[in-house]
């Protein structure tokens, strides 16, 4: 299975796109559904890593960055995203 991010490399790792450290939170249980909060994504080891080097603030994530559309969306995602699929071509 590729990275739903990046769509190059094989994806071995799960990315909660709302944090686990904010399920207790009573903002987040407001606004989403348990299934919701449990939904994670398929992606790299290099993609995670950049989810989390680029925003490093959890409750960002859950808060902004909760789909896959929003962190593709992040400016510094978005570049890292196209360096990467140049850098294979």
């Amino acid at each position: 299975m590729l990275c739903v991010l990046c769509e190059v490399d094989q994806a071995y790792n799960e990315h909660h796109l709302i944090p686990r450290h904010c399920h207790r939170k009573t903002w987040w249980k407001r606004r989403f559904t348990k299934e919701e909060m449990r939904q994670t994504i398929s992606v790299c080891k290099m993609c995670h890593r950049s989810i989390h080097n680029f925003i490093p603030d959890e409750k960002e994530i859950g808060r902004h960055y909760y789909s896959i559309d929003t962190l593709k969306s992040h400016p510094a995602m978005a570049n890292y995203l196209a360096w990467k699929r140049r850098r294979l071509r």
